[in-house]
């Protein structure tokens, strides 16, 4: 990620402004749930004072509990794209939207995707490394079985640029480290170059540790490999500090070190399923989009992602009995975690009409975080930003100024960010031509002495065992404890009070048509 950018001044924008109250509101001095969700909401204020933590909490809760009600083999909960607990948590959504007066559709949408078959084998030196302690298999890696020799690529070691990989010796296996650019776009190339396989190697900021045995045998600097699409060779993301630092030494000392792969793969095909939403007042012709994604990562998944769930649910409905300026649309998106799958295929799919017709899109991805920042997810991070048509980084400012606003109405520090390697599901909308914001409250590790002094909190994890610096419990396989326990309330009111004002404001925002005309026509697809 980078920090932070200078957002435009509100006026400069042409926004058409309800400045918030935004302040607390206790259960004891505002409406009753019940009034909430039966009155029409028609001021910010209204609003804010509807989305409280008690409720939140209360519907965070119910995902770890269908996560609970349909475990895996091995008993742990779960809610993973192609599982029961998947398709209830759709089931759970849509009957809270239709009772609410919403027009539900659930869009099925086929997907087919690489998984284990058995237990992976990583050994060198004839010795076998320890799955999920010392490395672990990236989501969609296909498989192989050979043995060879690591070899780190040359430049920043990162294997983002064509010239990196000028020397790499073709039969190898290719050891990175974490990257600025897309993790397709360094394991195409290594592809490209002639390796084996590719190894992405774990550093340990000196920041986030007292030092490098401070991490432990695990992933401390943890990051997941986040592809979205299945790579030509196999991907091991990551190995541990503690291994890529040996074989990095070993290169450095001119000794090589081999390794021996043995990862089987099996094709997983089946349906998955988008969850659509739309409200009956607004103009049709300018729509607001406001998303999250349903499915989670590894088991429950409560903070990644039920809890930005929650948060555009909540909206949606203290939102259900008001009339907006513009329609709203909700959509809980599936298979995100395996790619932005729900999200491409939503966004492919859409007629060149239906597009036009879509004025924005807000997406909130985990927003409950216990060591949080507060970030705003602004298209002009993105490190694919040169594939956006040119009108979004310029208007998706306007949401991202709205963000930053709230959080300046309640004395809280946010920064624009993007959102990971691959970023989320606003990057589908990106691609497509249509302005976004977002927010997320981080995840896994390492959390830098600068973030402690913005936001509070401690170095290392972001969630997870706190202090510490394993990875936190989202994006690291076997761990299972993305739990509720995972979750902070008093974050995730904020987050969703903060996504509440931003939903509010563009709901009611003049998108002129001709503008809109202008954006689609330099549109390419």
């Amino acid at each position: 990620m980078t920090y932070p950018r200078n957002l435009l001044a509100l006026a400069a924008l042409g926004l058409t402004l309800v400045t918030p109250l935004a302040r607390a509101q206790t259960q004891a001095d505002g409406p009753s749930h019940k009034e909430c969700e039966s009155r029409a909401n028609d001021t910010v204020d209204k609003l804010l004072e509807c989305i409280r933590q008690d409720r939140l909490w209360k519907r965070l809760g119910e995902f770890q509990t269908i996560a609970d009600e349909n475990p895996d083999s091995k008993g742990h909960g779960n809610r993973d794209t192609g599982t029961a607990g998947y398709k209830a948590s759709v089931d759970h959504v849509a009957k809270l939207m239709r009772k609410a007066g919403y027009k539900v559709k659930i869009q099925t949408y086929p997907y087919s995707i690489e998984v284990l078959d058995g237990v992976p084998r990583l050994a060198t030196g004839g010795a076998a490394l320890s799955l999920g302690r010392d490395w672990f298999v990236a989501r969609l890696s296909p498989g192989g079985q050979f043995s060879a020799a690591i070899q780190p690529v040359e430049g920043d070691g990162t294997g983002c640029q064509a010239l990196d990989w000028h020397g790499f010796t073709p039969g190898r296996v290719a050891l990175l480290r974490h990257g600025t650019c897309p993790y397709d776009r360094s394991v195409e190339l290594a592809a490209q170059a002639g390796a084996r396989a590719v190894v992405l190697y774990n550093v340990v900021d000196a920041d986030a540790a007292e030092s490098p045995e401070a991490a432990g045998p695990g992933f401390g600097g943890a990051f997941e490999a986040r592809l979205s699409q299945v790579p030509r060779i196999p991907v091991i993301g990551a190995v541990s500090h503690r291994v890529g630092a040996q074989w990095l030494a070993q290169h450095r000392a001119g000794q090589t070190a081999e390794v021996s792969v043995d990862i089987r793969t099996r094709r997983q095909a089946g349906d998955d399923y988008n969850l659509i939403a739309e409200s009956p007042y607004g103009d049709a012709n300018s729509t607001v989009v406001v998303d999250a994604h349903l499915d989670s990562i590894f088991g429950a998944g409560i903070l990644d992602n039920a809890s930005g769930s929650t948060t555009i649910l909540e909206i949606a409905l203290k939102l259900a009995k008001t009339p907006t300026r513009n329609r709203l649309r909700y959509i809980w998106f599936g298979g995100e975690e395996l790619g932005l799958l729900g999200s491409k295929y939503y966004t492919k799919h859409l007629t060149d009409a239906q597009r036009q017709r879509i004025a924005f899109d807000v997406d909130a991805d985990v927003t409950a975080t216990p060591n949080y920042d507060y970030l705003i997810a602004d298209p002009a991070e993105a490190p694919n930003v040169d594939q956006f048509p040119p009108n979004v980084v310029p208007e998706s400012k306007v949401g991202n100024q709205l963000f930053e606003d709230y959080f300046k109405s309640v004395n809280v520090p946010a920064q624009s960010a993007w959102f990971g390697n691959q970023g989320t599901d606003s990057n589908a909308f990106s691609l497509i031509g249509i302005p976004n914001t977002g927010i997320l409250t981080q995840q896994n590790c390492c959390k830098k002495s600068w973030e402690v002094a913005i936001w509070g909190g401690t170095i290392g994890n972001y969630e997870g065992k706190i202090p510490g610096t394993d990875g936190g419990c989202v994006d690291t396989p076997r761990r299972w404890c993305d739990n509720l326990s995972n979750n902070d309330p008093v974050v995730l009111e904020r987050a969703s009070k903060a996504t509440a004002y931003v939903v509010f404001n563009l709901a009611n925002h003049d998108f002129s048509a001709a503008h809109r005309r202008e954006r689609v026509s330099g549109l390419t697809r």
